[in-house]
């Protein structure tokens, strides 16, 4: 790789800096006129007023830069294939890869700052679950299906919108009687209602379905409810759970308000 070729490079890339400054300073000069356009539509229709030529100029000019920084960018693109050297074929893949895993990562950052106020108070009550338990959809280790149960949220990460749990009381199927770590996306995770608060908890009217954790067990099952916690005079449900039965029928079983929560969208268990 000679000196001249990495000079013309280098040029050629800070040339690409300033196209996409001007792009940026013409962008928002049009930004700011169809601004005033949307506040004094008016304004066109007086004789001798011109913002509809600087808007078709604006643009103009915002397609030119576009093309000649399409055309540096082919030219830069062109200049690196002719330097790089061929190396071996599986070389391209692992380098693509890395280069894709980098994107990728890029990316999620790049969104978190484009969130909307309500994603970002929804990761912002994410993370505020910290120390606190919560109902988690997880596939246990040799199981067929997924199991919903209580688990306590260690820590969340706001870029890749997972959490990373521990079940502190495995069942008895568990090869293991440790406790054990699950990493987890949003989607799988349902925090309780405040044990302190019932009015942080959802009405559940008679005959609705809910995911309720088992008396005496820290697993989740779906369950209907019989009585609200709102029309009696504890905090306490009501509720029957699904294949439950003792003696042909359905007993009806108490469980505390913070234990019932809202049956997820297409539940199967």
């Amino acid at each position: 790789m000679s000196s001249p070729d990495i000079a013309s490079i280098l040029e050629n890339s800070k040339e690409l800096d300033r196209l996409r400054k001007d792009q940026e300073d013409v962008l928002l000069e049009i930004n700011k006129l169809h601004k005033k356009l949307q506040t004094t539509p008016e304004l066109v229709e007086k004789p001798g007023d011109n913002s509809l030529a600087k808007l078709k100029l604006l643009y103009t000019q915002a397609k030119d830069l576009s093309d000649a920084e399409a055309n540096l960018s082919t030219m830069l693109i062109s200049q690196l294939d002719t330097l790089l050297p061929p190396g071996p074929q599986g070389q391209p893949r692992r380098r693509l890869e890395g280069n894709e895993q980098k994107r990728k990562r890029v990316k999620t950052e790049s969104d978190i700052s484009r969130l909307t106020p309500s994603m970002r108070n929804q990761l912002e009550t994410c993370a505020s679950l910290k120390g606190e338990q919560v109902a988690a959809r997880v596939t246990p280790r040799n199981a067929d299906k997924d199991e919903w149960f209580v688990v306590k949220v260690i820590h969340f990460d706001k870029e890749l919108k997972e959490f990373e749990v521990l079940d502190e009381e495995p069942g008895d199927d568990e090869d293991s009687t440790g406790q054990r770590q699950y990493k987890l996306p949003m989607g799988n995770i349902i925090p309780f209602p405040k044990n302190n608060d019932p009015s942080s908890a959802q009405d559940f009217p008679p005959g609705k379905h809910v995911l309720a954790v088992y008396p005496g067990t820290t697993a989740l099952y779906k369950a209907t409810v019989v009585h609200g916690h709102r029309r009696r005079k504890t905090d306490d449900y009501v509720l029957e759970f699904d294949d439950d039965e003792e003696d042909g029928s359905l007993p009806q079983r108490t469980v505390p308000f913070h234990k019932v929560v809202p049956l997820p969208e297409g539940h199967r268990q």
